[in-house]
């Protein structure tokens, strides 16, 4: 199955900083640009961290911080004093669908996109993915069937296939249980798969044979 990679997403066009970036300009950049943060790269174009809305807000009032020892002013930080680290990075060519489950695990709005040698190449945001879920009901339909004859071997007629708003609907019976759990692992991954309904059942419960036989091997003779 040919799925919809974070290079077909991503937005190549970053705005970036500096560690030594003072923090009222990555401010200004945030403002400016109207995004949540950005990443913060070394003379290689190599990702060293990134500096969101929340880092700036903790280092906030940094002109007003006296120093412990003298009483004056501290000199205010820079980006490479405000980032998180280590970065949390994905790679041009992995799954798209796999940068979303990665944001949702991490909570994060948007990820720096790299290439082979870990440079910076794009950004892909939490709205760019959105898009991945705008794939026409035909089309996902198309790739279900795909997946239940070409991948998982369901003869034709023996599951239909229904969706709707990119929520996927099964009916009909399969061979094995085991099949069954492979196969709607698959068709969740499916580029545009909101969800997936099925009334699907297997003929044969193949799980609960093996793990008896499991049990009656493990048992003390």
């Amino acid at each position: 199955m040919k799925h919809i990679k974070v290079a077909d997403l991503m937005t190549d066009k970053v705005v970036s900083v500096t560690k030594d970036t003072a923090f009222k300009d990555v401010a200004k950049l945030l403002a400016q640009y109207d995004i949540s943060g950005v990443p913060v790269l070394d003379d290689e174009d190599r990702v060293l961290g990134v500096v969101s809305q929340t880092d700036l807000l903790a280092g906030a009032s940094p002109n007003t911080r006296p120093d412990p020892h003298s009483g004056a002013p501290t000199a205010p930080p820079a980006a490479g004093d405000l980032m998180s680290t280590p970065a949390i990075t994905v790679h041009a060519e992995e799954a798209a669908a796999d940068a979303a489950r990665l944001m949702t695990r991490r909570g994060i709005e948007r990820l720096p996109v790299v290439d082979v040698e870990d440079r910076l190449v794009g950004i892909v945001t939490r709205r760019d993915l959105l898009r991945m879920f705008l794939r026409p009901d035909a089309e996902i339909r198309r790739r279900v069937h795909d997946v239940l004859g070409d991948v998982a071997g369901v003869p034709v007629g023996d599951v239909e296939t229904h969706v709707v708003d990119g929520i996927v609907t099964l009916d009909g019976t399969v061979q094995r249980q085991s099949q069954l759990s492979v196969l709607l692992g698959l068709i969740e991954r499916v580029d545009g798969v909101v969800a997936v309904a099925s009334r699907v059942t297997a003929r044969y419960d193949d799980m609960t044979a093996h793990h008896a036989g499991h049990a009656r091997h493990a048992m003390p003779w």
